[in-house]
């Protein structure tokens, strides 16, 4: 298979954050196209090891070709909400897991993903083609009350019940099949179009997340990344919407107050035990980056360090 053109966000700012440990146990949680799992491999030593993971079966079958004989590599097919079976033996040992969220380049540019408004291709967008539901089955068959909650919630969309009429009327007369049939429609529906913005994206959004379990998944996997952490280990998630860096931010402080407590309580600071600190602010793509992957400028990463 040959190298699709993928360039991963904040590279270097990632793995400067992770890898704490040249000998340490890493998981990449989103292989991709195995820009950071490159660079990790990299900066390990001869004792240090990479499990990768990813949805996705043509990612894991490049993944098999870019690293066949390098002993300090693994990929497992799955979700990274089920990183900890994968990485069963290593419970409490890991030395630091990156999140890179969202969706690969590769996936966005080939039209036969279904994941592109722009490009026409059946109306798929499951990262995992093995197995699930596709978006046209889910925009075929779903109620219009339930298809316009999840483009307020994912999509963040103001118009989400305009949209969801004007495709289960649609659908009545035909059901949706290719990508360019969705957005045409979608489009009809958006009385005020965002400026530099195509009127389907925040309704392309919300199908993806919806079909792929995006949010959820996203959850177990820092709910698990605690029990994987050995102490001093790194958690270093790159988002790109605000809903999820917004599960990520929360997810982080909650972490770092511990259990919230009755008023009163006579406990003492020291008493309470947190799971995580922060490290540093939140990073953004530099002007460069931003200048030379477009898709890097809505880029947030986040790190925290797991506590004894």
């Amino acid at each position: 298979m040959s190298q699709d053109l993928h360039r991963s966000v904040l590279l270097r700012e990632a793995v400067d954050a992770l890898v704490v440990d040249p000998d340490g146990f890493y998981i990449d949680g989103t292989f991709g196209r195995g820009g950071h799992s490159a660079l990790v491999l990299e900066r390990l030593g001869p004792a240090g090891h990479l499990l990768a993971v990813d949805k996705d079966p043509q990612a894991i079958e490049f993944a098999r070709e870019r690293f066949a004989g390098e002993p300090r590599f693994d990929i497992w097919h799955g979700s990274f909400a089920d990183m900890d079976q994968a990485a069963a033996s290593h419970m409490g040992q890991v030395s630091g897991i990156l999140l890179d969220l969202g969706v690969s380049s590769p996936q966005l540019d080939q039209a036969e993903r279904g994941f592109s408004f722009m490009q026409d291709g059946p109306l798929d967008m499951r990262m995992d083609t093995s197995r699930g539901i596709s978006a046209a089955e889910w925009v075929n068959t779903e109620s219009e009350a339930e298809l316009a909650r999840v483009f307020k919630e994912y999509g963040e969309e103001r118009f989400a019940r305009r949209m969801a009429g004007a495709i289960v009327r649609r659908r009545a007369e035909k059901p949706f099949a290719r990508t360019l049939d969705l957005a045409e429609v979608v489009k009809a529906a958006n009385p005020a179009w965002e400026k530099g913005k195509h009127p389907s994206t925040r309704v392309f959004q919300a199908i993806r997340i919806h079909v792929n379990g995006e949010l959820d998944d996203l959850q177990g996997a820092l709910k698990k990344s605690l029990a994987l952490l050995k102490p001093g280990g790194r958690l270093v998630v790159i988002s790109f919407h605000s809903l999820e860096d917004r599960i990520v931010k929360r997810f982080i402080r909650e972490q770092e107050k511990g259990p919230q407590l009755p008023r009163g309580l006579p406990v003492m600071d020291s008493q309470i035990h947190r799971t995580l600190r922060s490290v540093g602010k939140a990073v953004k793509a530099e002007s460069q980056e931003v200048g030379e992957n477009v898709r890097s400028r809505s880029a947030v990463m986040r790190i925290a360090e797991r506590l004894g």
